[in-house]
């Protein structure tokens, strides 16, 4: 009775490809994550060679590649500190790195990826008081206030004064108002103060509040203040008369600058 020879009857696992194995029709093995099948026996031809090989799966965009017969992407590769985020852009798996304190996560200005930034507008106050004593007489400062926002955007100024007015009847206190947003000093307001009625001798008081303008008079168009850029909001007597402080007590000056950024 003669033998009949069928040969490899069902698929042969070989592991992974090695250039010196002599493979036979059927053998499967894997190469870089993906796995392919003998369609025509030889020895050291690569499974890119598409008359010996037959692609059967290709590596994936998950999992772990090498890991438990998993195959993708590693993605302890692609991010690797505490607080990193992973996600996707047009090519692959990317990594962001973790922001600062107090960083929220957006989109970047093309809404292509995401970026750390602030979250949302931002408010900073600053607060100044001073107690003057002594005349303060015409072209002189009640107020040089200097002081540096760590935010950029519009700027809301306010001012409370009170000194006693040491001038000979009928003469008026002009207070005048100046901002320098670090680009140049420009003239804000300016208004008068008379006497109170009980006499020459009792306390004056006043106060100012405004969105600084570029341009003196009845400009719309606001002075934006810049981060870490020195900022001076001044208050000057420019007439003829003086106001006298040496009598008072307490704070005579409140000054305050809200920045809101835009």
């Amino acid at each position: 009775m003669s033998t009949v020879n069928l040969g490899q009857i069902k698929p042969v696992f070989k592991g992974a490809y090695n250039n010196s194995t002599a493979y036979v029709l059927d053998n499967i093995v894997t190469s870089a994550g993906s796995s392919y099948i003998c369609i025509l026996a030889s020895t050291g031809n690569a499974v890119s060679n598409a008359t010996y090989w037959t692609q059967m799966s290709a590596v994936g965009t998950n999992g772990t590649n090498g890991t438990n017969g998993t195959n993708g992407t590693d993605v302890g590769t692609v991010i690797t500190t505490a607080g990193d985020v992973l996600y996707r852009d047009g090519s692959g798996l990317q990594r962001l790195a973790k922001g600062t304190a107090g960083q929220a996560l957006i989109m970047n200005s093309g809404a292509t990826a995401p970026q750390w930034g602030a979250g949302g507008k931002a408010t900073e106050v600053f607060v100044m008081a001073d107690n003057e004593v002594g005349s303060i007489a015409s072209g002189q400062n009640f107020v040089t206030w200097n002081f540096t926002p760590t935010i950029s955007g519009k700027v809301f100024l306010s001012h409370v004064g009170a000194h006693r007015f040491a001038g000979s009847g009928g003469n008026h206190l002009y207070v005048a108002y100046y901002f320098n947003n670090g680009s140049g000093e420009v003239a804000q307001h300016q208004g008068g103060v008379g006497y109170a009625v009980s006499g020459p001798t009792h306390s004056q008081g006043w106060s100012f509040s405004a969105v600084p303008t570029t341009t003196a008079g009845d400009s719309t168009t606001p002075m934006l203040v810049t981060a870490g850029t020195q900022c001076t909001f001044r208050v000057e007597a420019n007439s003829a008369a003086t106001a006298n402080a040496s009598a008072d007590t307490g704070k005579d000056h409140i000054v305050s600058a809200i920045i809101f950024e835009t």
